[in-house]
């Protein structure tokens, strides 16, 4: 009897595939002050450090931090509106709306830019080349996120590599399809991918269902 495949156990949920929530420790907001940083931490949850910061009224909040940034800098002339922000100044953490706190580039090493302004909005660029629409009274951190380099150090041990894919919620390590037993895939054992069509009728059971589901059409495109 062959174990249940991978869309089986993705449909019917399991902790395999959860993340602690207690793993993400702060917020990240924006406030109209100033405030001085006073601690660069690391958030398990995110790619980027996290900037502890000191406003004026005494409260403290948190911000993704910046290439360069160190304690004790100011805040003064790094968050602005959009409006305030010159074209082809990279930017990162960007507000969807006015005061909704940074939502858009805040991943480690993203940064996005100005294109265009008009009077009420203006158009940005993100590292996928897509672009969006924003309002002027939208902020933005001027910079790069910190973080760019983290994929450069390898994985020098599997346990490490093991231990920080399943903190993010993934299976870990996967076997491909053709090289399991045919009693676990509808693609394994050792003759069953010859000659076998890889599409799947769109009332197929759950087992049963992989590949090309309800395939309009399959093979090479004619010329």
């Amino acid at each position: 009897m062959g174990k249940r495949i991978i869309q089986q156990r993705r449909g019917k949920g399991s902790s395999t595939y959860r993340v602690r929530k207690a793993n993400f420790r702060c917020k990240l907001e924006f406030k109209d002050a100033n405030g001085i940083v006073k601690d660069i931490i690391h958030d398990p949850g995110r790619t980027v450090p996290v900037a502890v910061v000191e406003y004026e009224d005494g409260t403290k909040g948190h911000i993704p931090a910046r290439e360069g940034m160190s304690v004790n800098d100011t805040l003064d002339g790094m968050v602005l509106p959009l409006s305030l922000i010159p074209e082809t100044k990279p930017i990162f953490a960007i507000e969807s709306v006015p005061n909704s706190g940074p939502v858009f580039c805040r991943s480690g090493g993203s940064t996005a830019f100005i294109v265009s302004k008009d009077d009420k909005n203006c158009v940005i660029q993100f590292p996928s080349k897509k672009t969006k629409t924003f309002n002027l009274k939208c902020r933005a951190i001027v910079g790069t996120p910190a973080g760019a380099g983290r994929g450069d150090k390898p994985w020098m041990k599997a346990g490490p590599k093991w231990i920080a894919m399943h903190r993010r919620g993934k299976l870990y390590p996967l076997t491909s399809a053709n090289a399991m037993n045919a009693v676990d895939h509808p693609f394994g054992g050792a003759y069953s991918g010859v000659n076998k069509s890889k599409t799947v009728s769109r009332d197929a059971s759950p087992g049963r269902k992989v590949g090309s589901v309800a395939a309009r059409r399959t093979g090479r495109k004619k010329r």
